[in-house]
């Protein structure tokens, strides 16, 4: 047997023999399950995706997952080089601007008629339930707490590891007045010292109205979830910020389907659009997006702006860590304004002459 299957054999046990470690949440319970058994999505025991196709290809096994990650032959997955960025000193930030500034993956803020928004941050260096896998790309991981505003709204998409952060949400949890989730994902907030009042768990197509005449509209994808086993015990959402002015649609993660062009003929259209082009793999086609995809899901939304994410911080795929945005710059996109920020780059997203490069080009 080899040193490498050993290795992930230890590590396979470790994760299963300690899902009690406060980083991996808690179940949901009480009230909380009972409000989560009383969703229509949730059907025998679990969350079920709207189009029930499964997560993985026919054929695929997490096994197959497993072996072939850690013992398989992946090439240029991560860069030789550090990352690229700018580092935008949000703490000075006008709250009279519409901004929006990338934490690399899918960690943004967002700051929407004078609200700041916290969306899925990782900042502790990892993916994962142990420092040591799924590690940040060199120079992608420039932010911490501690350059975090007082936040008016913290969101969050699902609790996978690299969405639902452990020592980021310990560390922000006294500048965060309010929390916006998916039922039950408020477990795990709860277990880590944020208060019940200050957490709104949202089924899909609830809403709720926030300050600075925004509502935010929870909405579904095509996931799952789970910080152990999956099991689907939490709901995986997409949001909608509807503001007068400016309508913002966030994806989370999701493979393709038919609630884009929904979401899209709801809304008469989303000006911005952030939509994952990364993580994607032929062995789960339903849970991830490839860039073409991507795009067509912008084209059902009836997208303004595409920004494309879930990139260039971790690897936990198979494609070359380039190759999202390489493919996604070069498909037609005509009437969608294709926007690709560096880590910690403002885009103002009102300024529609502002422009970008392709950074990544430029990264061995």
């Amino acid at each position: 047997m080899s040193f490498f299957l050993v290795f992930f054999l230890v590590a396979l046990v470790l994760y299963r023999l300690y899902p009690r470690l406060t980083s991996f949440g808690k179940a949901p319970r009480g009230e909380r399950l009972a409000r989560i058994q009383r969703s229509p999505n949730y059907i025998q025991g679990r969350f079920q995706n709207e189009t029930d196709r499964g997560r993985l290809a026919e054929g695929v096994s997490e096994w197959h997952i497993y072996r072939d990650f850690f013992l398989g032959k992946r090439k240029n997955t991560r860069p030789e080089s550090p990352m690229p960025s700018q580092k935008t000193d949000l703490h000075n930030l006008s709250r009279q601007e519409d901004v929006l500034v990338w934490f690399g993956h899918s960690s943004y803020f967002l700051q929407l008629s004078g609200q700041r928004f916290l969306v899925d941050p990782v900042f502790s260096g990892a993916a994962s339930p142990f420092p040591f896998f799924t590690k940040a790309f060199d120079g992608a991981d420039i932010y911490t707490p501690e350059d975090i505003p007082e936040i008016d709204c913290l969101l969050i998409t699902h609790d996978h590891w690299d969405h639902l952060d452990y020592e980021t949400l310990r560390a922000l949890r006294h500048k965060v007045e309010a929390v916006v989730c998916g039922l039950g994902v408020g477990a795990h907030l709860e277990h880590w010292g944020y208060s019940s009042q200050c957490i709104t768990e949202l089924d899909w197509h609830d809403s709720l109205a926030l300050r600075g005449s925004i509502t935010v509209h929870c909405r579904p994808t095509h996931h799952f979830s789970g910080r152990g086993a999956c099991g689907n015990p939490t709901l995986w959402v997409s949001f909608v910020l509807q503001t007068p002015w400016v309508v913002v649609y966030l994806g989370g993660d999701s493979g393709y389907g038919p609630h884009f062009a929904a979401i899209g003929e709801e809304f008469g259209g989303v000006d911005v659009a952030v939509l994952e082009n990364g993580q994607y793999d032929k062995r789960w086609p339903y849970s991830h997006m490839h860039p073409q995809e991507v795009m067509q899901a912008a084209v059902d939304l009836g997208a303004r702006t595409l920004f494309p994410g879930h990139t260039s911080k971790f690897d936990i795929s198979y494609h070359p860590w380039k190759e999202p945005l390489e493919t996604i710059v070069h498909l037609p996109h005509e009437g969608i304004r294709l926007i690709t920020p560096m880590i910690g780059q403002k885009v103002l997203l009102h300024d529609t002459t502002q422009t970008f490069s392709h950074w990544w080009e430029h990264v061995e």
